[in-house]
């Protein structure tokens, strides 16, 4: 385990620890961002603890984090933290909520930690180790067909929008179950083989840049609405490697 692995899994985990002081807690105070979206105190200890723990650390690597501004990096590597992933699920007391932190080198995703407080869940990979569920090794399923597969698609707009003509979007009438397991819970589902695929159409670079470590060495496939591996396109798209050769094949053509 590098440090940099090391060091994210145990601020996840001390990040997590912060959340639970909160969670189904009455007294948890609700804010809403420029962009409507909520935010609450234990978005905010979270992500500071994290920024904190960094700055001590790895003093020059810059930070991305959802609740407060980016701070520059001096040598090319980058953190992205998103403190609470599921902030309406976490303020409505589902466990389905997620710390996330991902870590970028010269561009390039290295490492993604995903750590479920409420569940004692923490899945977490590096470039070239593979993808882990607490310690266990998992890997994604290998469903080919969409009638079979498991389909978790995360936010309402995905279900309740019957206009879009994406390919993507029309998955939801052909999949053989659609659930809506939510966030990065979903997108964990399928590294560890349980759902087939999970769609989100929207995201932000704090959404994404830890899931896709983790799916990819889990032999599975991340991309975007253009069917690019990236974690600043619109949307994020997970799945196997058989479901993803399919997607993208529907895509361009």
């Amino acid at each position: 385990m590098s440090p940099e692995l090391d060091f994210a899994l145990t601020a996840a985990k001390e990040a997590g620890q912060i959340t639970l002081k909160y969670f189904r807690q009455k007294s948890l105070k609700v804010d809403k961002k420029r962009d409507r979206t909520p935010v609450t105190q234990a978005d905010r200890e979270a992500e500071t603890k994290i920024r904190e723990q960094l700055q001590k650390f790895f003093p020059k690597d810059g930070i991305l984090g959802e609740e407060f501004d980016e701070k520059g990096t001096e040598n090319q590597r980058r953190w992205i933290i998103d403190p609470i992933d599921g902030t309406k699920s976490f303020i409505h007391g589902v466990p389905l909520y997620g710390v996330m932190i991902g870590f970028e080198d010269a561009g390039a995703l290295k490492l993604g930690v995903v750590n479920f407080p409420a569940l004692s869940l923490c899945y977490y990979a590096e470039k070239g180790k593979g993808a882990f569920m607490n310690d266990e090794k998992i890997s994604v399923s290998e469903i080919a067909d969409f009638d079979e597969a498991t389909l978790a698609c995360i936010g309402g707009e995905y279900l309740m929008d019957t206009e879009s003509t994406h390919p993507f979007d029309t998955i939801k009438t052909k999949a053989g179950l659609v659930r809506g397991w939510g966030d990065c819970y979903a997108h964990m589902l399928v590294a560890s083989g349980q759902a087939d695929l999970a769609i989100d159409p929207e995201m932000n670079s704090w959404d994404c840049a830890a899931i896709i470590p983790i799916m990819e060495e889990a032999g599975g496939k991340c991309f975007d609405y253009n069917g690019v591996n990236t974690m600043s396109g619109r949307g994020l798209v997970s799945t196997n490697a058989q479901l993803g050769d399919k997607l993208l094949s529907m895509l361009y053509k």
